[in-house]
């Protein structure tokens, strides 16, 4: 398996999941919300500030589209479903697997989104954003695994199983 990408709404465990799952496959990690914040030098909700939600999708697509990887686990933001071109070259690195969770829970987990540089457009709430990414999340994925109920180990074996699963 050459590379695997985490996508999923803001707060279902991208990140957290993926160091552990690149742990246990011997792959390196790449987060590619820190990756822009590299890139670019500020910070996502600086970066949304200055150039606006479509101005940042821009960026976010562009630094995924580009991406140049070899035997890592990749945790995207959120909101890398809105740009078709750097999904299609996620797909093209290797499965991707789409980490689902209710809302409700979902909800609990998040505080402040401003905070966390989620694209949230004016009027927007965090139920709108979710119905609105679900059928994304669902069209781009390979897999899919709910996390709901169960701690982020027994995500980390449902993971683990539907790729050995899937190479079969």
């Amino acid at each position: 398996m050459n590379n695997i990408t985490l996508i999923g709404m803001p707060g279902v465990g991208k990140s957290t999941l993926g160091v552990l799952l690149a742990k246990a496959l011997g792959l390196r990690f790449l987060d590619t919300d820190l990756l822009i914040q590299s890139q670019e030098k500020k910070l996502l909700r600086d970066l949304i500030a200055e150039h606006g939600i479509d101005g940042f999708l821009a960026i976010e697509g562009q630094v995924c589209a580009d991406l140049q990887t070899q035997g890592a686990v990749i945790a995207t933001g959120g909101s890398v479903v809105y740009e078709p071109r750097a999904m299609a070259h996620l797909k093209e690195l290797g499965p991707v697997v789409y980490l689902k969770l209710d809302y409700p829970s979902l909800s609990r987990r998040l505080g402040s989104l401003k905070n966390r540089g989620v694209v949230l457009r004016p009027g927007q709430t965090l139920k709108m954003l979710y119905d609105e990414r679900i059928p994304l999340y669902e069209g781009y994925a390979d897999l899919t695994i709910d996390c709901g109920g169960q701690d982020i180990e027994g995500a980390l074996a449902q993971v683990l199983e539907a790729l050995r699963a899937s190479e079969k």
